[in-house]
C-alpha cells in the first residue's frame, strides 16, 4: 500500500511538473491550468487531508505564476480573472474529490466493521450452538445416571443370591479343578459387579480411583484371562505382549480392569472369526506434557509412561467416526448394541489417574486404542 501511494504520488508530481513548464511556454492560455486538476484528483486518492492541502496550495500558487509573464496592455486585470476563476475551479474540485474519497473510506470501514460484527455473531452462533450440544449431553447423562442407579438397586438382589449361589457350588465335593478356577473367576467378577452397583448407589458420580504401583501384568492379565473364553468362542484370537523390564504402572486395578475390559469387548465386536487382537504393553519416555500432568497426581513418577495397546484387525472405522468416538452417546454399532458411553466413561477413569486415551482407526484396516499411564521404574532387589 505504501508502495503503491508513493507512485500515485509520483505521477501526480510529474503531472504538475509538466503543466507548470507549459504555463511557463504559453503563459497567456489560461486554459493550461484547469489541467492543474489531474494532480488534485490524483492525490485525492490519497485520502489525505494535509497532502490535499499541500497539493491544491501549489496548483494555485503556480495558477497565479503566470501573471509574472509578460502581457499585452490592458490584458492584466482579465488574465487575474480568468486565473482566479481557474483557482476556484480547483479548490471545487480538490473539496469534491476529498469529500468523495472520504465517504468511500468511510463506506469501507462500514462494510469492514459489519463483515467483522458479521463474523463475530457466526463465531458467537457456533460456540451457542456447541454449550447447547454439551448441554443437552450432561441433560442426557443424568437422565442415563438415574436410570443405572434404579436398575442397579433392582439388580443387587439377585447379584447377591448369585453370588451365594456360585459360593455354595464350589463346595460341590464332584468341583473339578478346572471348574474351581472358573467358578473363582464367576465370583470375583460377581463381587466387582456388587462394589460397581454399590458405587452407583452411593453417588451419581463414579468412584474417584484410588491407584497405586503395580506391575503393568498385575492389570492386565486379569482382564485378558476374563475375555479369553468370548475370544475362543467367536474364533478372534487374543495374545498378550508384555515388554521386558516394564515400569510400575499407577492404576487402581479395578478402574483400569473395566476400562481394559471395554476396550477388549469392543476389540471383540469389530473383528470378525479368524481375526486377532494383540494386547501389546510397553513403556517409553514421557513426552513434557504427560509428564507434567502425570506428576500432579502420581508425585514420584519417573520421566516414563506404561502404554497398553489394544489392536484388532477389524472393521476399523472411517476418520470423521474416529475423531467423535470419545463423544457420549456415539456409537457405530446397531441400536441395542451399544450405548455410546464406553470410550467415553473409559477416557475419564484414564484421565483421573493422570494418563490419556487415544484411538487410531482407518475403515478396513482395524483398530488401536492405546492406554498411557504414569511410569515408575522399579527399584532393584536388595536396594537400600
Amino acid at each position: 500500500m505504501v508502495k503503491q501511494n508513493r507512485i500515485v504520488l509520483a505521477i501526480a508530481g510529474a503531472v504538475f511538473f509538466v503543466i507548470v513548464v507549459l504555463e511557463a511556454v504559453a503563459p497567456a492560455n489560461v486554459v493550461g491550468a484547469y489541467a492543474f486538476v489531474l494532480p488534485i484528483l490524483l492525490v485525492a486518492t490519497l485520502r489525505s487531508r494535509p497532502l490535499m492541502l499541500l497539493t491544491v496550495v501549489a496548483c494555485v500558487a503556480a495558477t497565479y505564476l503566470g501573471l509574472m509573464q509578460p502581457t499585452k496592455p490592458g490584458r492584466f486585470q482579465a488574465a487575474v480573472i480568468n486565473r482566479t476563476v481557474v483557482a476556484g475551479v480547483l479548490l471545487v474540485v480538490a473539496y469534491i474529490g476529498m469529500t468523495w474519497e472520504e465517504r468511500k473510506a468511510r463506506e469501507e470501514a462500514a462494510r469492514a466493521a459489519l463483515a467483522q460484527q458479521t463474523e463475530s455473531l457466526l463465531r458467537a452462533n457456533a460456540l451457542l450452538v456447541d454449550a447447547k450440544d454439551q448441554l443437552n449431553r450432561s441433560e442426557r447423562l443424568a437422565a442415563v445416571g438415574q436410570l443405572v442407579a434404579s436398575v442397579a438397586h433392582e439388580v443387587g438382589t439377585p447379584l447377591h443370591s448369585i453370588a451365594w449361589h456360585v459360593q455354595a457350588l464350589a463346595e460341590e465335593p464332584g468341583v473339578t479343578p478346572e471348574m474351581k478356577k472358573r467358578i473363582a473367576i464367576i465370583d470375583e467378577q460377581l463381587n466387582r459387579v456388587v462394589r460397581i452397583i454399590q458405587d452407583l448407589l452411593s453417588s451419581t458420580r463414579q468412584r474417584k480411583p484410588d491407584p497405586a504401583w503395580m506391575p503393568a501384568e498385575q492389570v492386565v492379565t486379569p482382564a485378558t484371562a476374563l475375555m479369553e473364553p468370548a475370544f475362543h468362542a467367536k474364533g478372534v484370537s487374543l495374545t498378550s505382549d508384555l515388554a521386558i523390564g516394564l515400569p510400575l504402572v499407577w492404576a487402581d486395578a479395578e478402574k483400569i480392569h473395566q476400562v481394559l475390559v471395554n476396550l477388549l469387548a469392543n476389540a471383540l465386536a469389530a473383528t470378525p472369526p479368524q481375526g486377532a487382537v494383540v494386547v501389546h504393553v510397553g513403556g517409553r519416555t514421557a513426552l513434557p506434557d504427560e509428564l507434567e500432568v502425570g506428576r500432579r497426581l502420581a508425585p514420584d513418577m519417573s520421566p516414563m509412561v506404561v502404554t497398553v495397546a489394544v489392536r484388532d484387525t477389524g472393521v476399523g472405522m472411517p476418520r470423521e467416526d474416529a475423531k467423535k468416538a470419545f463423544q457420549p452417546f456415539f456409537t457405530t454399532k446397531e441400536v441395542g448394541k451399544g450405548t455410546g458411553l464406553g470410550l467415553f466413561l473409559s477416557r475419564e477413569t484414564v484421565v483421573a489417574h493422570g494418563g490419556s486415551l487415544t484411538l487410531e482407526s482407518e475403515a478396513g484396516c482395524g483398530t488401536t486404542v492405546t492406554v498411557i499411564l504414569p511410569g515408575k521404574m522399579a527399584e532393584p532387589q536388595g536396594a537400600v
